[in-house]
């Protein structure tokens, strides 16, 4: 879990933090603190009518555990360490299918923890410190292949989901849909996607940069848009996947196209976050893009309810709802190893999705895959 501060329009708002870490992977939602006793200090209470009232007297407190929790002030590098980052990535260079994804509401840091913050740019790099998941195992993959004495062979794929519409953005032609096809050597695949191969990790890193700039003429970027929780929301699932080849260099007399290679994959899934749409005021396109959103999540959320029960219990898993989860079956309930990041709001204003996003993560956590 990993909570964001309170933003400036937050605070200036009077919003309060009703989210707290307790330490040893716990987070507390105070939801009652919202129930002020009108005393100096406190807000006066909340009409019984007031929804947030309704949600505070519905739930009350409540407390969670978790594999790791990282509050406001902890730095990028201590979620990449914490949360076992470090790891999946290992495990993709052995050979392993491993998948990261970040989920929660719109506006509470899921690109961030990802890519880092926006604007930065190849002549205007941002600051190491603030530097997200993706380039970090960029460069752990790296330093893995140096100190293994391996020759990694790289090449990545880069798509976007949006309005159930699969889109290349690797691709230097104008945009068109892909079709997601299933087989049973396979299972779901993107017909005619784009793998690029790359030379170092540094190139893998500049395709970052490119997506996280404003569209320019002719180019593909993931599509985002500003709304009244969000100036920079995203309007579609991403997914960058690296493939990465292993050869055995320093263990391997023959010639280096004669050793034997391992192939695991390291994917990082980035969702669109879920939205009200009249708390974002959306309307129009932005309105039909969060619909489609919040369907492809609410299908998500139903196979991650189902892959949680027991294996003697489960019925059927809905994969085929929407091409999200066709994409994400095997990371979900297949052989691969997979890293959950759920993203919240301390702000009592987000109190509803806060819950929403620690429930629907707990249910997350009891689902276990084969690797």
């Amino acid at each position: 879990i990993r909570v964001r501060p309170l933003t400036c329009s937050e605070t200036r708002r009077g919003d309060r933090r009703v989210v707290h870490s307790l330490g040893d992977g716990t987070v507390h939602v105070s939801a009652t603190s919202l129930l002020g006793t009108g005393r100096r200090g406190l807000r006066p209470p909340l009409s019984p009518h007031c929804p947030r009232a309704q949600v505070s007297a519905a739930r009350q407190d409540a407390t969670f555990g978790f594999s790791a929790v990282f509050d406001a002030g902890d730095s990028q590098e201590a979620v990449f360490e914490g949360s076992g980052m470090r790891q999946l990535v290992e495990l993709a260079i052995d050979g392993f299918s491993c998948t990261v994804f970040a989920f929660g509401q719109t506006g509470s840091g899921k690109t961030y923890t990802l890519m880092g913050p926006l604007g930065q740019s190849e002549t205007h790099p941002a600051s190491p410190a603030l530097l997200g998941l993706m380039q970090r195992s960029f460069a752990c993959l790296l330093e893995q292949s140096r100190s293994r004495g391996s020759d990694l062979a790289l090449s990545a794929s880069y798509l976007e989901i949006y309005n159930e519409q699969v889109r290349d953005l690797l691709s230097p032609g104008p945009s068109c849909t892909l079709p997601l096809r299933w087989s049973k050597t396979r299972g779901f695949y993107v017909e005619n996607q784009l793998s690029v191969d790359f030379e170092s990790l540094e190139a893998i890193a500049s395709l970052l940069l490119q997506a996280l700039n404003p569209p320019s003429a002719g180019s593909q970027r993931r599509r985002t848009s500003a709304h009244a929780l969000n100036r920079h929301s995203s309007r579609s699932h991403a997914l960058l996947t690296i493939h990465i080849r292993r050869r055995n260099v320093s263990m391997c007399p023959a010639p280096a196209s004669a050793c034997p290679s391992r192939q695991g994959t390291l994917c990082f899934v980035d969702l669109a976050g879920s939205e009200r749409v009249k708390e974002t005021g959306s309307s129009g396109e932005l309105s039909v893009e969060a619909n489609n959103i919040n369907r492809s999540l609410l299908a998500l959320g139903h196979c991650i309810s189902m892959l949680a029960k027991p294996r003697g219990k489960r019925t059927h898993i809905p994969y085929r709802d929407s091409k999200l989860t066709r994409l994400l079956a095997r990371s979900l309930g297949g052989s691969g190893v997979t890293l959950m990041v759920a993203c919240i709001s301390p702000s009592s204003r987000c109190l509803s999705e806060t819950l929403s996003t620690l429930h629907y993560a707990s249910r997350a956590r009891r689902v276990t895959t084969r690797p």
